[in-house]
């Protein structure tokens, strides 16, 4: 029985994506179980005390970095593609939500910041999810690791500073803001420290120095937390005029709604949040991946990071992202799985159900220290040497993010550390990527090797290429009138006119001029209006200094689409569209010198 030829064709239909839940316990074996349990609890034992001490760098209470341990861990065991990342808060996305609550108008110390804590959170994870939706992440991973590396300097010197009131025992300028103006506030106060609350900053600061380096494997800043919180309850440390944490509330966060009022002052914060905590998510996830896990892809962790804000937004959660201190200590103590994580968030639940009265007693010089220790970490200097040393744009991209971190701020350290990345991006880009071929002694064809074949576009660059070009064409039986090129890289809107200037530079720079240009067009994958104008507008040129142009091995599909411009239809049909680079110098030796 055959069809009807009037019937309708059925059109293929696209698969549905399909969301992937717990991709990482895929497999799961039960012996798997204890390491896993044993390293949730190790991480909880870093990720709770350090959240509850990055809360205070955003100028909130310490319960908000408690609750940002709960949700977002849950929602990230769901959907990450990491198997032992560990999601929380870390100190740049403290940082900078508390510069987008202190654009947005939210003071330090506010009475119920809960409602603009939630739109921050809620709108950094819309931002990751249509980031997700528009496929954009493999384009945030383009900013370059300089731009991180000042990014992190500017946070730790900022914070570090920051942290020098609770470290004295003395009140904070509420007007003071950048790193030289809050530096300069807290030097002015030294005569009003508190001895006690001095030596218990440096004493939890060496032990959490000490423990990091001979005994990496404990989880210090439990230590210090508990020491702290000892010393106060026992040792009379409030009598000497230590202060103390704000009352955590007991029990679990209730829901919060978002104040949508609040979207438009707080959205170029939530978009420099997003992008950081996508880069530390992806960074700290293949950083700790083993070498038989899955890749670690964007969209999945674009994916996860977004619904765990969007979700955690509604409980109180700051902005979520991986992070690397505590994910370290989870993989030292063995965990496999995202149960590690599961069992870290059932952690910070029984710390709010049954610790938080306990919690009471901890100095906020105590999580001063622990935030001085995690921040001046990010400090390297030796990234700085390594830029230094590979290349010097990257040390100065680096260099000029830090130095408007530290005087502007974290926010526009971000935006000019991204608009330096995607200047230096866009600038590699549009290069013109054209060298000269010629015949390789093996066979097929080579380009020539030439530092100076992809430098600038100055005439006497263009001399010595093709120059060299020339010789070696000779020595391989070219005539020296066909002037081989190969395009290393398709052409796009942006790199078509200093392309073309760069064919014509060649060619008038050769000596004898040639009578025809070749032009390996392998490379070329896609096709626009405004590329077929430019090679056009080549060929025109070339022909008014007696040049013919062809070209070599243009894709079948990208031809078929190009056809549609009658330049080069007209092209094809004067049999300037050859198979082959063999194939189009034939062609070329075959045309008469004479101009066209």
């Amino acid at each position: 029985m055959t069809s009807s030829p009037t019937a309708p064709r059925r059109r293929p239909t696209r698969p549905v994506p399909r969301v992937d839940l717990f991709p990482t316990l895929r497999g799961y074996r039960a012996s798997w179980l204890r390491a896993d349990v044993v390293g949730g609890l190790s991480a909880g034992a870093v990720v709770v005390p350090q959240a509850m001490a990055y809360a205070t760098i955003a100028n909130l209470p310490v319960g908000f970095g408690l609750y940002t341990c709960m949700v977002p861990l849950v929602v990230y065991a769901l959907l990450g593609g990491s198997r032992t990342l560990s999601m929380s808060t870390t100190s740049t996305i403290a940082t900078l939500s508390a510069s987008t609550l202190l654009a947005a108008g939210v003071a330090a110390g506010a009475e119920d910041p809960a409602r603009a804590v939630s739109t921050l959170t809620l709108l950094v994870g819309a931002l990751l999810l249509l980031t997700r939706v528009l496929r954009l992440g493999s384009l945030v991973e383009n900013i370059s690791q300089a731009t991180l590396v000042g990014i992190k300097a500017g946070v730790g010197v900022t914070v570090a500073a920051a942290q020098l009131p609770p470290l004295l025992g003395v009140p904070a300028d509420p007007d003071a803001t950048g790193f030289f103006h809050v530096l300069g506030s807290a030097l002015g106060s030294l005569d009003q420290a508190v001895p006690a609350t001095v030596a218990l900053s440096v004493g939890s600061i060496a032990v959490l120095l000490l423990l990091g380096r001979v005994a990496p494997r404990m989880p210090a800043p439990l230590v210090v937390v508990a020491a702290g919180i000892l010393l106060v309850a026992f040792g009379g440390l409030a009598d000497r005029g230590v202060e103390v944490i704000e009352p955590v509330p007991p029990g679990l966060p209730l829901p919060v709604l978002p104040d949508l009022s609040l979207v438009g002052s707080m959205l170029a914060g939530a978009s420099a949040i997003a992008i950081m905590a996508f880069l530390e998510t992806v960074a700290v996830g293949r950083g700790v991946r083993r070498p038989d896990e899955p890749q670690i892809g964007p969209d999945q962790e674009l994916l996860a990071n977004g619904v765990a804000a969007v979700v955690g937004a509604f409980f109180r959660a700051m902005p979520p992202a991986g992070g690397f201190s505590q994910t370290a200590v989870s993989l030292r103590a063995g965990a496999r799985t995202q149960v590690a994580g599961l069992v870290t968030a059932a952690l910070a639940i029984l710390v709010a159900l049954f610790l938080a009265p306990v919690l009471d007693d901890l100095p906020q010089a105590t999580l001063g220290a622990m935030v001085v220790v995690a921040t001046l970490s990010l400090v390297k200097v030796g990234d700085f040497v390594v830029l230094w040393r590979i290349n010097r744009v990257e040390f100065a991209v680096a260099a000029v993010t830090t130095g408007i971190g530290l005087v502007a701020g974290l926010l526009p350290a971000v935006g000019v550390g991204v608009g330096l990345t995607l200047v230096l991006v866009l600038r590699e880009l549009d290069r013109p990527r054209v060298v000269p071929l010629v015949r390789a002694p093996q066979g097929g064809w080579a380009p020539v090797d030439r530092g100076t074949a992809e430098g600038d576009d100055s005439e006497e660059d263009a001399d010595v290429t093709r120059e060299v070009a020339r010789e070696a064409a000779l020595e391989s039986g070219i005539a020296p009138g066909v002037l081989v090129l190969h395009l290393d890289a398709g052409l796009y809107t942006a790199n078509t006119r200093p392309t073309v200037e760069r064919i014509l530079a060649l060619a008038r720079a050769s000596a004898p001029a040639p009578h025809a240009v070749v032009l390996e067009s392998g490379a070329q994958r896609g096709v626009t209006s405004t590329v077929l104008d430019g090679l056009a507008d080549l060929d025109r040129q070339l022909a008014g200094i007696g040049c013919t142009l062809l070209l070599a091995r243009v894709p079948a599909e990208t031809a078929a689409r190009a056809a549609a411009s009658p330049w080069f239809a007209a092209l094809a049909t004067d049999g300037r569209l050859l198979p082959s680079v063999d194939a189009a110098v034939e062609a070329a030796q075959a045309l008469s010198a004479t101009p066209r």
